[in-house]
């Protein structure tokens, strides 16, 4: 059994934000309810179809040193590929329109939307001045509002960028998060509350990806109304060199983040959290699994079939599945360079990994090999 860690929730309710009231206008049009509602009891929405998706998108890599976004379908076979300028990370959906959109590693100065039959390209937005994309944005349910992490990075400042869709990607406002390094932003099944992964790393395009501040870090899980921007919870891991960069959420509404540990290598401390009843729940695996683990998670998925969540380590070559609500460690995996997690149809994952492999892994903990593809993945599947 896991040991649990427990840490105190603390919710910061700020002022409302002083953006123009034109903008505003279009983000709440058809607001019913305020922002207090609480994350309990909620209106969930539908859950995925039982059959599973049709096919999955990645960043990857050629060998020719290029780089472009492509799509397999279940069996791990190529549906198309499209090329694009520089690396890329991950992206997202979009609800009600064939479109999936990709941003560019950080510091993304750009992101792409593609056709996402064919692979054509739709769009390509570019950062504002004085900032910069983290690799990942959600859209809103009826597929309108893009939220896209992003950073000034002068000032070190944390925000949530707001794009109108139907309006070519249009920025029409930008909600402050109080805090550094925000990567991973997902969508609670509420409709209203974005879930964010406040990793505490200041960088700076200057300095390539050197970590400016590891004595002083403070990364959290933040919950924020999506159509005012207001921060309505922000969750601290139990040690500040927790980074907070990768979230997930069940369609039950259970939120998971996932941790990469800034700290000394000899200390192996939770990678894993649950929110419950306000606080943070960490778990702690058996020091064989923690050591295996790195230090460092690059994506959590709750499947939304089951209780089951799975966690990916590139940095340690593996992968596990555990209980979302008790942490038990149901399956570990050797996987060299494992990343990208998506969860199959019938309650079974599948993993990427940088060397092209695509890994079906399930509750036996056996890996089983469905394609090996000359590309290479980067961290994330859609």
């Amino acid at each position: 059994m896991p040991v649990f860690n427990r840490t105190r929730n603390h919710v910061v309710n700020n002022p409302p934000s002083t953006t123009q009231p034109s903008r505003r206008q279009l983000l709440k049009a058809g607001v019913a309810g305020g922002i207090g509602a609480t994350l309990l009891g909620c209106s969930l929405l539908p859950r995925k179809a039982d059959h599973g998706p049709e096919h999955f998108t990645g960043a990857i890599g050629l060998p020719t040193g290029e780089y472009a976004v492509g799509a397999i379908d279940r069996q791990g076979r190529p549906l198309w590929q499209a090329p694009v300028g520089t690396r890329c990370h991950s992206g997202c959906n979009r609800p009600g329109a064939a479109q999936v959109l990709f941003f560019e590693r950080r510091p993304g100065w750009s992101f792409y939307v593609f056709d996402q039959s064919s692979g054509a390209r739709v769009q390509h937005v570019e950062a504002a001045p004085g900032e910069h994309f983290v690799g990942h944005g959600v859209f809103s349910p009826q597929g309108r509002w893009l939220y896209a992490a992003a950073s000034r990075y002068d000032a070190g400042e944390g925000i949530i960028a707001v794009y109108d869709a139907d309006n070519a990607y249009l920025r029409v406002d930008t909600f402050e998060l109080g805090g550094i390094g925000p990567h991973q932003l997902t969508l609670h099944p509420d409709g209203e509350t974005l879930v964010i992964g406040l990793g505490g790393i200041l960088t700076h395009p200057d300095y390539d990806r050197i970590k400016l501040n590891l004595d002083t870090m403070d990364p959290a899980l933040i919950l924020m109304n999506r159509r005012s921007g207001q921060v309505i919870g922000r969750f601290h891991p139990s040690r500040h060199q927790q980074s907070a960069r990768h979230v997930d959420v069940s369609p039950a509404g259970e939120v998971y983040v996932a941790y990469q540990y800034q700290g000394p290598l000899y200390q192996k401390p939770a990678l894993l959290a649950r929110l419950d009843r306000g606080e943070l729940q960490e778990y702690r695996f058996d020091e064989d699994t923690q050591a295996a683990l790195a230090n460092y998670i690059a994506s959590v998925i709750a499947h939304p079939e089951n209780d089951l969540v799975a966690a990916a380590s590139p940095v340690g070559g593996t992968a596990v599945i555990f209980e979302g609500r008790s942490g038990s460690l149901i399956a570990r995996a050797s996987i060299p360079d494992c990343a990208g997690v998506q969860a199959l149809a019938g309650g079974d994952f599948l993993i990427s990994t940088g060397q092209g492999k695509l890994v079906r892994l399930g509750a036996s903990g056996v890996p089983q090999e469905i394609a090996q593809l000359p590309v290479y993945w980067d961290h994330h599947l859609v």
